[in-house]
C-alpha cells in the first residue's frame, strides 16, 4: 500500500481549480475511520514536511534552509484537507482556488520580501 500511495501522490504537483500551481505533495497525514481502517485525511506540502520525510541530516538542513526565510518557528507544513482533492491524475487537482487555502509560510515570507519590492509585481496577474 505504502508503493501504491507513493507513486499516487507523492512528489506529485498540487493544481488548484483554476490551474494554478500551489506546490508539491510532500507528506500525507492518515488517520483511522471507526471501524479502525486507515485513510488519507491531509495532505502535507512545503519544506518542513519535505524535511521530517527525508529525515536525517538531509531533512534537518531543508528544514533550516527554509526556516530562515520565516518569523514563526517549527515551520509548520501547508495542511490541505484530502476532501479538497478533486482527482488525482498527472497532478493532484483540488476543488479549491490557491487563495482559499492557508498560506504557505516560506513563499508568504518571499511574496512580503523579495517579490513585492520588484518594480511591476503589483501588476502582475496571478
Amino acid at each position: 500500500m505504502r508503493l501504491q500511495l507513493g507513486r499516487q501522490l507523492l512528489d506529485r504537483q498540487l493544481v488548484d481549480v483554476d490551474g494554478r500551481l500551489v506546490g508539491k505533495v510532500d507528506d500525507v497525514e492518515f488517520a483511522l475511520d471507526d471501524d479502525g481502517v486507515p485513510y488519507v485525511r491531509t495532505l502535507l506540502v512545503g519544506p518542513g514536511a519535505l524535511g521530517d520525510r527525508v529525515g536525517g541530516r538531509l531533512g534537518r538542513l531543508l528544514v533550516r534552509a527554509a526556516e530562515r526565510f520565516v518569523t514563526d518557528r517549527p515551520l509548520d507544513a501547508l495542511r490541505i484537507p484530502f476532501h479538497l482533492v478533486d482527482r488525482v491524475d498527472s497532478a493532484v487537482r483540488l476543488r479549491a482556488r490557491a487563495d482559499e487555502l492557508p498560506p504557505s509560510p516560506v513563499e508568504d515570507w518571499l511574496r512580503r520580501h523579495l517579490i513585492e519590492r520588484i518594480p511591476g509585481a503589483g501588476r502582475a496577474s496571478g
